[in-house]
């Protein structure tokens, strides 16, 4: 990331001043709001819009990412970075690998007791790793301490399409 913005400099300085910007967002975001036991679920939004905007500059090929978000309660709060990890893997398994036609959408739901968040990306599936990663894991141990029985997270697969879902129920 940090090269990409080091090209981009002598290109278009106001537009790495912007980049250089949401990357500061997203660390002081991780460092000190993702030691906190919740944040509300717009500033999650947030954190998620800024990975976006870095990761379509840094891939330098069209990326359709759609991110649409229907916040019900402005004040709804969830744990920090639950939604990263999903994300995450759609760029690193799915745009990463791609050489056209990548695309990742997002749906981001919240009602009085819930939340829910899908995510779907197109995928190379010459290669596919069944695999699961230590992000997967690590989601699946957060959510069962902090949203014990509260929570349903499940995923799809097609030839090329690979879908994540995320409910979290409210006490």
């Amino acid at each position: 990331m940090l090269n990409n913005l080091y090209g981009l400099v002598a290109k278009d300085q106001q537009k790495a001043q912007e980049l250089i910007l949401k990357l500061s967002d997203m660390m002081r975001y991780s460092i000190y709001d993702g030691q906190k036991e919740t944040v509300l679920l717009s500033e999650e939004i947030s954190y998620l819009q800024n990975y976006i905007a870095l990761h379509k500059m840094r891939y330098h090929k069209t990326i359709d990412v759609v991110f649409n978000h229907e916040i019900k309660e402005e004040d709804h709060k969830i744990m920090p970075l639950l939604f990263i990890i999903l994300l995450e893997n759609a760029f690193k398994h799915g745009v990463e690998n791609l050489r056209e036609n990548a695309y990742v959408y997002i749906n981001l739901t919240s009602e009085k007791n819930k939340v829910h968040f899908d995510i779907e990306n197109n995928f190379d599936a010459s290669l596919e790793n069944e695999q699961q990663g230590i992000g997967l894991q690590n989601l699946k141990r957060r959510l069962e301490l902090v949203y014990p029985k509260r929570h349903l997270l499940s995923f799809s697969k097609s030839d090329t399409i690979y879908k994540a879902q995320l409910t979290i129920k409210k006490l």
